[in-house]
């Protein structure tokens, strides 16, 4: 019998199974490749680290990161990616550094810097699911992790301070989106009828963008105007998500 797999994970929101991009991809993959987790979501009662969430538990194993846990699960034979050709897996990994250097910081300017978005529905959202005292001071720490992360990818010369790199942060996100938009077409997947490793990258970092309420909403105004990216969100929520969704 296989060890047990376990994945501890921010939980959900607005119609998602969890807020959290990274926890998202991780999800979507194991829904995809057919991993049988058991999803454990942070909450009051969660006495474990937060900093490497989402965070992936087997007998002999502790994996973070979502690069690191996808390899980990494709090691143990739930692979999302046996059909592709190896053009398709150089592909593969040229979109998600993509989206990692052009979409990423975007989407987190949008949850933790953006200062309306962050104090009316961030924070609030996560200190609610935090034990007090961490509530009062994890929050904080995870916008300052996000604008140190943000300055990493895009704060090379000129672009020192993030009001400076917000304007470019966001053009380059639109151009990302409006790339996605062009590669899906009216295909279901990207790579055809069935979802592998990118479908989950790109689910996961849209999908909160797509359906979290937020009071300043310019990607998520561009984002809605790309129908077919909208409906590739859709559809993954109610084709592998529909009986896990309790929160709305």
């Amino acid at each position: 019998m296989a060890a047990p797999l376990e994945l501890s994970c921010w939980g959900g929101g607005w119609g998602l199974p969890s807020v959290h991009s990274e926890s998202l991809v991780v999800m979507a993959y194991a829904k995809f490749s057919g991993a049988p987790l058991k999803v454990n979501v942070i909450d009051n009662t969660w006495r474990g680290s937060r900093g490497d969430v989402p965070i992936l538990t087997t007998e002999d194993n502790i994996v973070s990161q979502p690069a690191k846990i996808l390899s980990f699960l494709r090691k143990q034979k739930y692979n999302a990616d046996y059909e592709l050709s190896a053009k398709q897996g150089a592909d593969t990994l040229a979109y998600i550094a993509l989206l990692e250097e052009k979409l990423l910081p975007a989407v987190l300017h949008t949850f933790w810097v953006e200062s309306d978005n962050y104090f009316t529905v961030t924070k609030p959202w996560f200190a609610s699911r935090i034990p007090f005292p961490l509530s009062l001071i994890l929050p904080g720490r995870m916008s300052k992790g996000a604008r140190n992360r943000i300055l990493v990818t895009r704060g090379q010369p000129p672009f020192y301070h993030l009001r400076e790199v917000e304007a470019q942060i966001y053009r380059d996100a639109k151009e990302c989106l409006n790339l996605l938009s062009n590669r899906l077409g009216t295909s279901q997947f990207f790579f055809g009828d069935t979802p592998s490793t990118l479908d989950a990258y790109v689910f996961g970092f849209l999908a909160p963008l797509y359906k979290v309420r937020f009071p300043k909403v310019q990607l998520q105004e561009h984002l809605k105007q790309l129908s077919n990216l909208c409906r590739f969100c859709d559809d993954i929520l109610n084709s592998y998500f529909r009986l896990s969704l309790g929160d709305g």
